[in-house]
């Protein structure tokens, strides 16, 4: 494998992951904005910087995310009571009644969705397991 049929794989996994994801804040919302969505839904009142360190996103990303996300009314943020230089952000508990359902999604139906043949899907199921443990920031901190 060279770098450019790396960059060509990792965009089809983003399809794929995109695809996977629950409908949070609507489709309307690009994969990677709802992907903080989730991730904010996930663990409530996180700050920017711990957002940054699960999802692997760059921190202005998370930033202008989590920006576009209060202007929108999904989440709210307020400042850390302990440290109040640090922002905590959560999923607005006044949100549109019922349009945000966080659930732990498989991906299992997406990614064999994308396959030509369904035969692999245990193999690259696998493969996916064997490189989110090694490559995924999230991962990594445990």
């Amino acid at each position: 494998m060279n770098g450019l049929e790396l960059l060509v794989l990792g965009r089809t996994l983003m399809k794929i992951g995109g695809s996977a994801l629950p409908i949070a804040g609507g489709p309307s919302l690009p994969a990677s904005v709802r992907s903080v969505l989730v991730d904010i839904a996930q663990h409530p009142d996180s700050s920017i910087s711990e957002i940054t360190a699960r999802t692997g996103f760059p921190q202005s990303h998370v930033s202008a995310s989590i920006a576009r996300l209060i202007e929108s009314g999904d989440v709210v943020s307020d400042a850390d009571p302990g440290d109040r230089r640090r922002t905590r952000v959560k999923v607005n508990p006044k949100a549109a009644g019922g349009m945000l359902v966080i659930t732990d999604t498989p991906v299992d139906e997406a990614v064999a969705d994308a396959l030509p043949d369904t035969s692999a899907l245990p193999e690259v199921l696998a493969a996916l397991e064997t490189l989110s443990r090694h490559l995924n920031p999230s991962h990594q901190q445990r």
